[in-house]
């Protein structure tokens, strides 16, 4: 049975095949992944916040916020020691900081309060996992994220209402979504289908 494992494997070969660029984290062109960025940072209500970018890659989500000068205090985490070893590369400055951890398998603790978590692209693939067992995976993440936030979550899944589908992406159906979302972590939350792509984000407000 394939495990995430191959999703992170799947990763890391995109990076190996086209280097540091939106390629190399699997998105088609950099437009939509830059729309993604200003999608997933929306979830903010404050002025100014601290997220953690769960599932960080080659720190793509940092670099947005530097070149659009947010107010934001940023901790990225990854499975992949490569996609840290990558970060740790490229931003030097003290006030970045970078973890190396599997949240399944692994205790979190940052010794600091965290606003919000991003976690862009976590769960729009699921490579060779069977649906079903990418929706456990993606239950488990949000059970032992959603903890660690102050205020709230935000992520994006493939929707159901397209074209076509493909077999190695996780399309989620929206109701079967919402009722894991308002048993397990929270009634108050925001679904985001107006951005023109063939997903939708969610926001998870505590």
């Amino acid at each position: 049975m394939a495990s995430y494992k191959s999703i992170v494997n799947h990763y890391e070969e995109c990076l190996e095949k086209y280097g540091d660029n939106h390629k190399g984290v699997d998105w088609p062109n950099q437009k939509d992944a830059l729309l993604r960025y200003k999608v997933m940072l929306d979830v903010i209500r404050e002025d100014a916040a601290t997220i953690l970018d769960f599932g960080c890659g080659a720190g793509h989500l940092y670099q947005y916020i530097l070149d659009n000068k947010k107010p934001i205090d940023y901790i990225g985490l990854d499975i992949s020691p490569k996609f840290i070893e990558l970060c740790e590369k490229k931003y030097t400055e003290g006030k970045v900081h970078f973890v190396c951890i599997d949240v399944l398998r692994q205790e979190l603790n940052l010794n600091r309060n965290i606003d919000y978590a991003i976690m862009n692209g976590v769960f729009t693939e699921k490579v060779d996992m069977t649906f079903e067992d990418m929706e456990k995976y993606f239950h488990s993440v949000l059970l032992k994220v959603f903890p660690l936030v102050e205020k709230g979550i935000a992520f994006n899944v493939m929707s159901k209402f397209v074209d076509w589908e493909r077999d190695d992406l996780f399309h989620m159906p929206t109701d079967r979504l919402l009722g894991f979302v308002i048993k397990n972590l929270s009634r108050n939350f925001v679904v985001r289908n107006d951005y023109g792509l063939y997903e939708y984000t969610v926001y998870v407000y505590k």
